[in-house]
């Protein structure tokens, strides 16, 4: 089982939604937050890009970045990555107080995987995989 955390926004030249991190930077970089929730916030994102690996292969293509093709991979935890999904839902819940809405995404069946390490996936989705 792998679980995915996506807001409302789109994924340019996809057709899928951008994953709950999305959100995060955007309210990050908005003129929204009071010093208290942008410390908050920003403890929340630190947490996340020092103990989870941002996998440098989001694509088949080797020169995607050159063709600007649209086939990107999706991001999901496996199962038990219980300390990073509990951290996700803490995050979650923050975005939810500022208006954003995140859903959860659940399959077995992510598409061909082009990322793996112990914590999480990245995978071109089949046309069946929940986006």
């Amino acid at each position: 089982m792998f679980i995915r955390f996506v807001c409302a926004n789109p994924i340019s030249g996809m057709d899928a939604r951008a994953g709950f991190f999305d959100a995060a930077y955007e309210l990050r970089y908005s003129d929204r937050l009071d010093e208290l929730s942008a410390d908050y916030l920003e403890a929340q994102l630190s947490w996340f890009r020092e103990n989870l690996t941002i996998p440098k292969k989001f694509s088949r293509s080797k020169q995607a970045h050159r063709q600007k093709q649209t086939t990107r991979g999706l991001s999901w935890y496996k199962h038990d990555a219980h300390e990073h999904i509990s951290k996700s839902w803490e995050l979650i819940e923050f975005l939810k107080i500022w208006g954003y809405g995140i859903d959860v995404l659940t399959t077995d069946h992510v598409g061909f995987i082009l990322y793996e390490d112990k914590l999480q996936v990245v995978a071109d989705p089949f046309n069946d995989t929940p986006r």
